[in-house]
């Protein structure tokens, strides 16, 4: 449950200071005239989200277990690799997303209001697809019988909502650079487990060999039904029997994927450093 309010609350922080930066630029500059359209952007942009989400879910289940096997496979991976770039980009850009978004709302505001609901739909659209996408996966490889990982998910929604109001209020303040960096790591080993679990999928579909080849198997030791057993795969999407070909790949993506997030980067001359907190609401 943990790992899946990791995602609701690493992913919808990102949608909600993206909502944050475009609203309080607009009253900061005594532009509300142009907060009705950047709304409806954003509406459009949850809609489509929500819909998506649900054309996942719902639409696998008419399939057949193979179907189902090989289309969830291959959308864990799609997801895995959305998230990772993501990850990557969030860490390169927190420090200047907001100089970014106000760039592309005055142009917007110069082309008028269709320029300016496309603009919010674009800016929040691409983050509602991909948790979407990366939430239904993990949902779907940490699935217990229970609601649990669809709670954590829903729950780490409703407090990257509030801690976006938080900050739009100006009643707090991060380095956003810093909580993108650690959260991101700690996705980026939740994704290793969404992308072992897909493996696993497209081996049951027969899309992918082994799998009966067990690398190894401890469920006498730690049951997944036990407590400590659904702590590991709610946090960690942990298996204890994998196959070979799911460890292998496990450990092709986490090693050299965290290595490259958490080495050092190297500064960018001429960028602002302005978006390195959140934004506080200001009055015209």
């Amino acid at each position: 449950m943990f790992g899946n309010y990791l995602i609701g609350l690493r992913e919808g922080l990102e949608a909600s200071l993206v909502v944050c930066i475009l609203i309080a630029y607009l009253v900061k500059t005594g532009r509300r005239d142009a907060l009705k359209p950047v709304w409806a952007g954003i509406g459009v942009a949850v809609g489509l989200a929500l819909a998506f989400g649900f054309a996942l879910e719902f639409g696998s289940q008419e399939l057949t277990f193979e179907a189902q096997e090989a289309l969830g496979g291959s959308l864990s991976i799609v997801a895995v690799g959305l998230v990772t770039w993501m990850v990557f980009w969030m860490r390169r850009t927190a420090r200047h997303l907001r100089a970014e978004l106000h760039g592309r709302l005055d142009a917007a505001l110069l082309m008028g209001t269709g320029a300016l609901v496309a603009t919010a739909f674009l800016a929040v659209g691409r983050e509602g697809l991909e948790t979407a996408l990366f939430v239904w996966a993990s949902v779907r490889a940490s699935n217990d019988g229970t609601q649990g990982p669809l709670i954590g998910v829903l729950l780490g929604i409703l407090t990257a909502v509030v801690l976006g109001w938080l900050f739009y209020r100006g009643a707090l303040r991060i380095d956003l650079a810093k909580f993108f960096t650690w959260t991101g790591g700690m996705l980026v080993v939740v994704a290793a487990g969404v992308l072992a679990y897909g493996v696993h999928d497209l081996q049951e579909a027969d899309f992918l060999p082994g799998l009966t080849d067990k690398a190894f198997d401890i469920s006498t030791t730690v049951p997944p039904d036990s407590w400590y057993g659904t702590l590991l795969k709610g946090v960690f999407n942990f298996q204890p029997d994998p196959t070979v070909v799911q460890v292998l790949v496990w450990i092709a993506y986490l090693v050299p994927t965290l290595a490259f997030f958490l080495a050092p980067s190297r500064p960018r001359s001429g960028r602002s450093a302005a978006g390195a907190s959140a934004p506080v609401r200001e009055e015209a």
